[in-house]
């Protein structure tokens, strides 16, 4: 039977091994300094790996630069929108701003002519032979009213305080055709149109506008408000709506048909307008004029 191992390759074997016990032990033991064998293999791999680390590392950086780069771009570019949308933003305060305090000054201006109080009252009385002449409300002087206060119910205009107790007071529809009763109108559109709510056509029933310039363009619909330029009512009280309008007998001017907006056969509740604007002093004035 041939020998599995040889003596001698048996020998060599044993002796490799032993070797390699040795070296094991000997490089677990604490040891200050490294041996040759050791230092040469550690200097070999050192070598080795900067060989290839360094470069290595450099393509990595390389390509995560330019990924850096990519998102540096996108966010540049998004900044720079965000600036440009600033810089419309900026503009556009500002355009807001001057539009926001011309339109103060404006409301200023129109708030002397519509601030008033309000006092509510309940319709008492009316005269059946004067349906469209005057009412009688629970409200006099005791209440704070005063003659010539305007007097509306909650869907309009409908007429002032003509005659003022101590407990009631007497309103003078915006339908009679006193000649004395009228009233500073404007029809509300692109460029405002001045009149005089003058009298009631019955047959029509139908408020009269009147003194409207002939060049004026009134449209069926059109909203008829108080101007507030009498000194007596506010402004922007609805009056009512336009049915028709036709030039007056000589044709200088036209007369528009109103339809009232409130209903002025059926009153119970109304209010009393108290206008917070000084008016003038009529003698004061008519001093002035004589100056």
């Amino acid at each position: 039977m041939p020998q599995f191992f040889s003596n001698k390759r048996l020998i060599i074997l044993l002796a490799s091994i032993i070797v390699l016990v040795a070296m094991i032990g000997f490089s677990m033991k604490d040891r200050e300094e490294l041996s040759w064998p050791e230092q040469f293999l550690k200097d070999t791999v050192g070598i080795s790996q900067s060989l290839f680390y360094k470069p290595a590392n450099s393509i990595a950086g390389f390509f995560e630069n330019l990924t850096e780069m990519k998102h540096m771009y996108h966010e540049n570019k998004l900044l720079k929108s965000k600036l440009d949308e600033y810089a419309q933003l900026s503009v556009d305060v500002q355009e807001l701003k001057k539009e926001n305090k011309s339109l103060k000054s404006q409301l200023e201006k129109e708030a002397d002519l519509t601030e008033y109080k309000i006092r509510e009252a309940s319709v008492i009385g009316r005269s059946p032979d004067r349906w469209n002449k005057f009412i009688f409300v629970n409200k006099g002087y005791r209440d704070g009213v005063k003659s010539k206060m305007a007097v509306v119910s909650p869907e309009g205009f409908i007429g002032k305080v003509a005659k003022v107790s101590a407990f009631h007071s007497t309103i003078q529809l915006i339908s009679d055709n006193d000649r004395t009763n009228r009233i500073s109108a404007i029809a509300e559109s692109n460029k405002r149109i001045f009149g005089m709510i003058e009298g009631y056509d019955s047959k029509k029933q139908a408020l009269l506008f009147k003194k409207i310039p002939v060049n004026a363009k009134l449209k069926k619909g059109q909203k008829v408000i108080t101007s507030g330029l009498g000194e007596v009512f506010p402004r922007g009280l609805l009056i009512g709506t336009v049915k028709e309008v036709k030039p007056d007998e000589y044709g200088l001017t036209k007369t528009a048909y109103l339809k009232p907006s409130a209903n002025l056969y059926d009153l119970d509740h109304v209010m009393i307008l108290d206008r917070s604007m000084p008016q003038v002093d009529e003698n004061e004035f008519k001093a002035k004029e004589e100056e």
